[in-house]
């Protein structure tokens, strides 16, 4: 249960190292409802701050997800991104589950081209050309692997385009790209597993769903953008 919860709060947190900035300058914020089991249960939200060369994204999560009316589990967790000409050069994260603290602490090693990954399950270095697993930006879908935004973790992933898709979420109709996400290693147990539907609209090219199945059906769907 302890691993399951992981992957769940890690999909809820899930960012280029190299983000196309640009993509983003214009937006102040990305708002999503967190649905299990077709029920709003919480929000996954996004903050942009715009200041010249420096480019932060702010990252809010709760959700409450009751069971027979027992709340099973109960995340709270922030984070918070700064990009210097489009380069991640510094990523932290604090989580709260059932009253347990994870975190992430990333800085850019520029002389040697690596991140310094200090978190609550692994600690080490990896190439600065590795995207952190978050949901407001779609260069997530060009990596081969990811870091995790809760344990700092590496997940080696499998990105397939599916097709073209027409999906109505709020009352609007999105004109999509439909991708996959998975795990690289097929040997995985099931509960380790990376298995992502992901919905990018073609004009924005801001995410507007994803989903996935991993006790019970989860979607996180685009409640609004400014």
């Amino acid at each position: 249960m302890r691993i399951l919860l992981s992957i769940i709060i890690s999909s809820l947190i899930t960012i280029n190292s190299h983000a196309d900035i640009n993509n983003y300058k214009n937006l102040n914020f990305i708002e999503m409802d967190v649905v299990h089991n077709d029920k709003i249960v919480g929000f996954n939200n996004f903050y942009f701050q715009n200041q010249g060369e420096t480019f932060i994204v702010k990252n809010e999560v709760y959700f409450s997800v009751l069971v027979l009316g027992v709340e099973v589990f109960k995340v709270k967790s922030n984070t918070e991104e700064e990009y210097k000409n489009n380069q991640l050069i510094s990523f932290k994260s604090t989580t709260f589950q059932n009253k347990k603290e994870k975190y992430v602490r990333i800085n850019y090693k520029e002389d040697a081209g690596n991140f310094i990954i200090e978190g609550s399950s692994y600690s080490g270095e990896v190439s600065s050309d590795t995207p952190l697993g978050n949901w407001w930006n779609a260069d997530i879908l060009k990596a081969d692997k990811q870091i995790s935004p809760l344990s700092g973790s590496i997940k080696k992933q499998v990105v397939s385009l599916i097709g073209d898709e027409q999906i109505l979420l709020n009352g609007n109709l999105f004109s999509t790209s439909k991708y996959t996400i998975k795990s690289k290693d097929e040997n995985l147990s099931d509960d380790k597993k990376l298995n992502f539907e992901i919905w990018i609209d073609k004009t924005s090219k801001i995410i507007v769903k994803v989903a996935y199945n991993r006790l019970g059906n989860w979607e996180y769907r685009i409640k609004k953008a400014n």
